[in-house]
């Protein structure tokens, strides 16, 4: 499946993308409810189906398994009781997938090309930083640059988002605590995160995190280890780079990340960029407002966003 969050007429709540059409999965579930005759199918909806992401994935593969019908019912039934089921998506605003994780860890140097542009060293131990969720924004909005900085940089970013409790999970184990993967773009102010020897604050900044198009489940991506990513700018290639090339793979950061904190359905995981950041480059052309910023992984998906600068602040 490909999870989303979408905002429709105020409201907002989670689906599916199904053909280029959006199955509100929380009233799909709720109709098939009360068409089985279920008296409480409000309740039974809000505990298995809920219309928040993070909700959503503490039911774990149960829940997951209610939304494959709920899609099947929503598909064959579009319209119950003047309630639509179904939405083109055009009709709907998209947001990040989880727009409320507990947590967001970040993970620094774990592409070999860029760890060398960098002149670093090749980490023993996964190199981790925080971001938070004001950070987060979707695939339709813009990427707001605030008149802080005028060192706006990119970072193509395979993201993976947490399905189920994990605390000192083997690596053996770890991919069966991911629900789904989705594409990020870890938008860095560089001045700011070099004032210090810690990074947070080049790297906190509102609306610096563009995540989406959706998350694909992890029953349809069995291999996060064998993706292509490319990161575009206005057309122009900048990063390119396979998930392969990463010193620390996804089963490692789960199981490494379980050691430090206990993960939580809905926690989110950023794995890296790849050599060809402006930071690395010479001349340092940074990212302006109107720049369309483009990431593209194979097998997940597409995730466009334009930089506006931020006027009045």
């Amino acid at each position: 499946m490909k999870l989303i969050t979408f905002n429709r007429e105020g409201i907002t709540t989670i689906g599916a993308i199904v053909s280029e059409e959006v199955v509100d999965l929380h009233l799909a579930y709720k109709k098939s409810l009360e068409a089985e005759g279920k008296i409480r199918a409000q309740e039974i909806a809000n505990a298995f189906i809920p219309s928040e992401m993070t909700g959503f994935l503490q039911g774990g593969k149960e829940s997951m398994e209610l939304a494959k019908g709920a899609i099947d019912f929503a598909l064959t039934n579009r319209v119950v009781d003047g309630s639509k089921l179904v939405h083109a998506l055009s009709e709907v605003k998209v947001e990040a997938p989880v727009p409320k994780p507990g947590k967001i860890f970040a993970v620094g140097h774990n592409y070999r090309e860029h760890i060398l542009e960098m002149g670093r060293e090749i980490p023993k131990y996964p190199v981790v930083f925080a971001k938070f969720a004001n950070t987060l924004v979707g695939p339709q909005d813009d990427i707001p640059f605030h008149p802080i900085s005028e060192q706006l940089d990119y970072e193509a970013e395979f993201a993976f988002v947490i399905g189920k409790r994990a605390k000192n999970v083997s690596e053996e184990e770890a991919l069966d605590y991911v629900a789904g993967y989705a594409v990020a773009n870890d938008v860095t102010y560089r001045d700011f995160q070099r004032r210090t020897l810690q990074w947070l604050q080049g790297k906190t900044v509102d609306g610096s995190l563009p995540m989406g198009p959706w998350m694909v489940t992890s029953d349809e991506l069995r291999d996060p280890q064998t993706l292509e990513m490319v990161l575009t700018v206005n057309g122009e290639e900048r990063q390119r780079t396979n998930t392969a090339n990463q010193v620390f793979s996804v089963k490692h950061l789960v199981s490494f990340l379980s050691t430090i904190a206990t993960l939580e359905p809905g926690d989110i995981v950023i794995t890296g960029t790849p050599g060809g950041v402006i930071q690395a480059m010479e001349p340092q052309v940074w990212l302006k407002d109107g720049d369309v910023v483009r990431v593209e992984i194979e097998k997940v998906g597409v995730l466009e966003n334009t930089v506006r600068a931020v006027k009045g602040e």
